[in-house]
């Protein structure tokens, strides 16, 4: 059964990959990516064998050990996204027990690069015990405790972000929680490496950071071997029964999840609403400008999807306040970093819209009012957030003086923005997550063209805010606030300019494309 599962699996990617030759490039950057990184563990262990330091060695297996499962647990939710060519979403309908189901999953989470990957790596380092050969002896059953515990919890993880099944606002606040704490994770890092850079120099903080470690759930496995090299029995015995644990533990956690999200499998939600309350719409102005203005704010305001962009703007300041304080130059700098986070938010709006986009089609609007609708309803928030941002990290950081070059830079950044994503939308559109999905599922037809565009649409953001962005680094650097000024007034000129004429080029972009865009929206795969 698992081997039919895999075949399958096997099958899928293979004509995904000859479907899309792009995605055939992504894959095989990964695959060099993974051929460079065992090549790196293999000599790595070789070099800790040559040493013969028992020390060095069990303080290398064990913060390498969990830094591994954390990889495992955040890095397919922040990088790739979860996998889902074979989920318990898929295979619900089948008639397979939850054991089953834990086996299919468990064997297509090793049968894929990362797995492979994790399963010669493991047993490489296994070479690093050679000069004690029982320590080398009892690593093999380690390591494979380890890559199964790696798995199943990387299974787990997946299975929480896409919220335990329920209803689609209990997964969409989920999955943003988890999402919220990903972002976070990056500080919590920075932090441990500063511990470990403190007195008594950074090898023995490290040092001290694997005894910790040996006793938890997320290095204790990696611990077992260096114990038995070193005679004590005893702690070798009690962290190999933590490993087990943590195992039994994590798979006992991931079974209820499937169980729940099978049993109650997502489902829509549906309020009632009293007749002739129209919301955003009843109140904006009518005409094909204020409806589109109207829906568009409502999706800034209630779309994950785009709320999920948006709680950027107040990591950002408390992500930099904890690592540099408030007296650093990234803290100050916090509006125009989340002014390029939203200038590129909008930059495929017309995929969000998916096949609904026929309805906008079938109305007649043309393409300029749909244009400046957009816009508008994107700088209805981002630009009162952006400045606010710019306000507060000003004032409590003590830089008033600077704050008008500051908002120069950032608004001129997000309102070319906004110009240009009133053409590249017009011009592009991909394959989305559902507004109802994990924010780090991976989408069925993503290449790695589109993931490119990103960078594209946001260097010419760049370039078109040039001019505010120079005064403002001038006006910074001289202390000059005539020039701070000139900035604000600068960015705000250019950036509007630039949002008119992408909004009148746009517009004649789409009133061409659109029943272009919708074939191609319809083409997208599902699931």
């Amino acid at each position: 059964m698992v081997a039919t599962v895999l075949r399958l699996r096997y099958r899928i990617l293979g004509n995904t990959l000859a479907r899309n030759p792009w995605q055939l490039v992504g894959f095989c950057f990964g695959m060099l990516w993974a051929v460079s990184a065992l090549a790196l563990v293999g000599s790595g262990s070789f070099a800790l064998a040559a040493s013969g330091d028992l020390a060095l060695v069990r303080t290398v297996a064990i913060v390498a050990g969990a830094a591994l499962l954390l990889g495992w647990v955040v890095g397919p939710l922040l990088i790739a996204g979860a996998d889902t060519t074979v989920d318990a979403a898929k295979l619900a309908t089948f008639p397979l027990t939850t054991r089953q189901l834990m086996a299919v999953l468990t064997g297509t989470g090793l049968s894929g690069i990362p797995g492979i990957a994790t399963m010669v790596a493991a047993l490489l380092s296994v070479l690093m015990w050679s000069p004690w050969p029982i320590a080398a002896v009892v690593a093999i059953p380690c390591v494979v405790i380890a890559v199964l515990t790696c798995v199943v919890a990387s299974r787990l993880a997946t299975a929480l972000s896409t919220g335990l099944g329920g209803n689609r606002r209990g997964r969409e606040l989920v999955g943003t929680l988890v999402l919220a704490v990903v972002v976070f994770a990056g500080p919590i890092l920075s932090g441990a490496v500063a511990l470990l850079s403190g007195a008594g120099g950074f090898a023995a903080q490290l040092e001290q950071v694997a005894r910790v470690l040996a006793w938890t759930p997320l290095a204790a496995v990696w611990a077992v071997p260096g114990d038995v090299a070193a005679g004590d029995l005893l702690a070798a015995g009690l962290r190999l029964t933590i490993a087990l644990a943590t195992l039994a533990a994590v798979a006992v956690a991931w079974r209820a999840a499937l169980v729940r999200s099978t049993e109650a499998p997502p489902r829509r939600a549906a309020r009632v609403v009293a007749s002739g309350r129209l919301g955003l719409i009843g109140v904006m102005p009518t005409g094909g400008v204020g409806a589109t203005w109207a829906r568009s704010l409502r999706g800034w305001l209630r779309d994950p999807r785009y709320v999920r962009q948006l709680i950027f703007v107040p990591l950002f300041p408390l992500l930099f306040a904890f690592t540099g304080g408030i007296e650093g130059f990234l803290f100050s700098a916090s509006a125009v970093l989340v002014a390029l986070v939203l200038c590129i938010a909008g930059y495929s709006d017309i995929s969000y819209d998916g096949t609904a986009f026929a309805s906008i089609l079938a109305t007649g609007i043309r393409g300029r009012e749909d244009r400046l609708g957009r816009a508008l309803g994107a700088a209805s928030v981002g630009i009162p957030l952006v400045v606010l941002v710019g306000v507060v990290t000003a004032v409590v950081g003590g830089r008033a003086a600077q704050l008008p070059a500051t908002l120069g830079a950032a608004l001129g950044l997000v309102l070319a923005g906004y110009g240009v994503c009133a053409v590249s939308s017009a011009l592009l559109v991909a394959p989305v997550a559902a507004p109802g999905d994990s924010p780090f599922k991976s989408v069925p037809g993503q290449t790695f063209l589109s993931g490119l565009m990103v960078f594209v649409v946001m260097g010419a953001c760049l370039v078109l805010a040039l001019p505010g962005i120079i005064l403002a680094i001038v006006a910074l650097t001289t202390g000059s606030a005539a020039l701070g000024w000139a900035a604000l007034l600068g960015g705000i000129v250019v950036g509007v300019a630039v949002t008119v004429v992408g909004i009148v080029v746009g517009g004649r972009t789409l009133d061409r494309t659109g029943p272009d865009l919708l074939l191609r929206i319809r083409s997208f795969p599902t699931g």
